[in-house]
C-alpha cells in the first residue's frame, strides 16, 4: 500500500512515495532542475503562478511513474505540504484569477497594521493569538482594495496547498491549521474568526469547506486519476503548511519539542499546549497539525526570510552568471576556510520581504566591515551563514521568553543543515543540542497521509522508523566566541523609524 507526499516549496516541488507495508520511502524526486523563480513586479512584492506549481506537480508524478517505475495506482492516500501564508484566488472552475501573493510578499503590511488597530490589539491577541500582520487575510484585503475587478471575479480564497488539493480533487477546501496561518482562526471558539473577517470587510463566502488536517478530505477526481495514472480511489488525507509539516516529519508533536529548518526561509518551531503569543507579534502562534478537541497543540514559529534564498543568491553571484553554477557543496567547503566571525565581516540577511521577527518593520540588510585587503569569497559565504543563524537566534530568544526551552532542536539533514559550518554556527549560537534526521517534508507528508488514511493507528507508529543520524553538541569555547559575535551583530541592527 503506497502513500504519496507532495511538498510545494518556493524553490521546488518534492514528491515522495512511502511503501507503508515496508515502512520505507521507495522514491523521492525534486522538480524543476533549477529553483523556481519568484516574480517581483514591484518592490516588496513576491508572486508565483499557481499553474506553474500544478505543472511541476504533474511533472513530478510523471517522473515517479515513468523514470522510477512506480505504479501510482497503488497510491491510496495523498499528503500535501506547502509554503505558508500565500493567497490563491480562483474562480468557480478553480482557475486562478491572478498570480499567488506568496509568503514573503510585503505589500499588505500596513493593511494588517490597520486591521490590528480596528479590531483592537487585546481583542486580536485573544482571538487569533497575534495580528493579521502580513498574512493571507491581509493579502485578500489588499486585492479587494487595489484590484476590485479581480476580487469580484474570485470565488474561493485558498492557501497554496489547498489549491493543489483542489486541482487533484476538483473540491475547494481549506483546513483549520491553514486558517490559523491565514490569521482567520478563532482559538478560544475553535472556529473561523468571523469578527476578524467582519472588521476587515471580507466576505465569509470566499472561505471554502473547512476540514481537519488529517482524515479523508476529498477523493481524487476521475479525470485527474486518468490523466496522471493515479488510483481512482485515492484520497487526500493530510495537508499542512511547510513548517508544521517539517515538525511532523521530525516527530515534533508534544509540548517542549522543537524543530528547525533552513530552506528558502529559516525557521525555529516549538510545540506548546498553551495559547501563548508575543505581545509585539515578533513570533507567531498557529494550530499544530495534531491539535484536536482532546489535546491542545499549537506551534510557535520564528522565521527569518533570507536563508536558502540568500545562499542561492550567493551561488549565482559567485558563478558570475555562468550557465553551469558552482555547487552548494563547494560553497560549504569554502566557508570552512575562514575562522568563526569571518574576520569581522558581518552579514545582515534581510533582503526578502518584511521580517516578522522585527514586527514587519524594515531593517537594514547587506554587509558591514568589508575590507578589500582581507575579505575574500569564503568570508562572504561564512558571514552569510553566521548572519542567517544570528537572525534565527534573535527569534529564538523571543520564543524562549514565551516559555520555550532550547536544550534540544531537531532538523532534517538537508538544505543549509548539510553544511558542517552552518551546523557549528547553529549549535554554538543557540547553545542547543542539534539532532539530525534523514527525512524531508515530502516524506513527512507521505507518512502524514498514511496516518490520515488510517493505515497507522497513531503518529508514533507512523514515525517509528525515524532515527537520529547525527547529534551535535555545543563546544564550550566556540559557544563563548559566538555569543560575543552574536551580541555585537545584534547591537548593530538598524531598524527604520516609522
Amino acid at each position: 500500500m503506497y502513500f504519496l507526499g507532495i511538498d510545494l516549496g518556493s524553490s521546488s516541488i518534492k514528491v515522495s512515495v512511502l511503501d507503508a507495508d515496508k515502512g520505507k520511502i521507495i522514491c523521492a524526486v525534486t522538480v524543476p532542475e533549477f529553483e523556481m523563480e519568484i516574480s517581483a513586479p514591484k518592490f516588496d512584492w513576491a508572486e508565483q503562478n499557481p499553474d506553474t506549481w500544478w505543472g511541476y506537480v504533474k511533472e513530478g508524478l510523471n517522473e515517479v511513474s515513468k523514470k522510477h517505475n512506480i505504479d501510482l495506482k497503488k497510491v491510496n492516500g495523498i499528503g500535501i505540504a506547502y509554503q505558508m501564508h500565500g493567497l490563491v484566488l480562483t474562480d468557480e472552475n478553480l482557475e486562478p484569477v491572478r498570480p499567488s501573493i506568496i509568503w514573503c510578499d510585503s505589500r499588505a503590511v500596513e493593511i494588517g497594521n490597520d486591521a490590528l488597530e480596528a479590531i483592537g490589539k487585546e481583542n486580536c491577541h485573544r482571538q487569533i493569538l497575534g495580528s493579521p500582520g502580513n498574512f493571507t487575510a491581509s493579502k485578500l484585503k489588499w486585492v479587494k482594495q487595489n484590484e476590485p475587478e479581480v476580487y469580484a471575479k474570485a470565488k474561493y480564497m485558498m492557501l497554496p496547498g489547498d489549491y493543489i488539493a483542489a486541482k487533484l480533487s476538483g473540491v475547494p477546501q481549506t483546513t483549520t491549521s491553514g486558517l490559523s496561518e491565514a490569521a482567520l482562526w478563532d482559538f478560544p471558539k475553535g472556529k473561523l474568526a468571523l469578527e476578524v473577517l467582519e472588521k476587515m470587510g471580507l466576505s465569509e463566502d470566499y472561505i471554502p469547506e473547512i476540514v481537519p488536517s488529517f482524515g479523508h478530505q476529498a477523493k481524487v477526481s476521475k479525470e485527474i486519476a486518468s490523466e496522471l495514472g493515479l488510483n481512482p480511489d485515492a484520497v487526500i488525507t493530510y495537508r499542512a503548511g511547510d513548517q508544521p509539516n517539517n515538525a511532523l516529519s521530525l516527530n515534533v508533536l508534544n509540548p517542549g519539542e522543537i524543530a528547525t529548518t533552513a530552506g528558502t526561509s529559516a525557521v525555529i518551531y516549538a510545540v506548546t499546549d498553551k495559547d501563548n503569543y508575543d505581545e509585539q507579534n515578533r513570533v507567531n502562534t498557529f494550530l499544530h497539525v495534531n491539535n484536536n478537541e482532546d489535546q491542545k497543540r499549537n506551534g510557535i514559529l520564528g522565521i527569518i526570510n533570507g536563508s536558502g534564498i540568500l545562499y542561492q543568491w550567493l551561488r549565482k553571484t559567485i558563478s558570475l552568471g555562468n550557465d553551469e553554477l558552482i555547487s552548494y557543496e563547494l560553497l560549504n567547503r569554502e566557508a570552512a576556510k575562514v575562522p568563526a566571525g569571518s574576520d569581522g565581516l558581518r552579514f545582515y540577511p534581510f533582503g526578502n520581504g518584511a521580517e516578522r521577527i522585527f514586527n514587519n518593520k524594515k531593517v537594514n540588510s547587506g554587509i558591514e566591515n568589508l575590507n578589500f585587503n582581507i575579505h575574500q569569497p569564503p568570508h562572504l559565504i561564512r558571514s552569510a551563514c553566521e548572519g542567517i543563524v544570528f537572525a534565527m537566534n534573535y527569534g529564538f530568544d523571543v520564543m524562549k521568553s514565551l516559555g520555550t526551552s532550547g536544550e534540544v532542536v531537531r532538523a532534517g539533514k538537508g538544505n543549509l543543515f548539510l553544511s558542517p559550518v552552518f551546523r557549528e554556527i547553529f549549535c554554538n549560537t543557540t547553545q542547543a543540542n542539534l539532532e539530525l534526521y534523514n527525512t524531508s517534508g515530502a516524506e513527512g507528508a507521505a507518512r502524514g497521509a498514511a496516518y490520515g488514511y488510517g493505515y497507522f493507528s497513531n503518529l508514533d507508529e507512523a514515525f517509528g522508523e525515524l532515527e537520529i543520524v547525527e547529534r551535535i553538541e555545543p563546544d564550550k569555547n566556540l559557544s563563548s566566541q559566538y555569543q560575543e559575535i552574536y551580541s555585537e551583530w545584534k547591537e548593530n541592527i538598524k531598524i527604520e523609524k516609522e
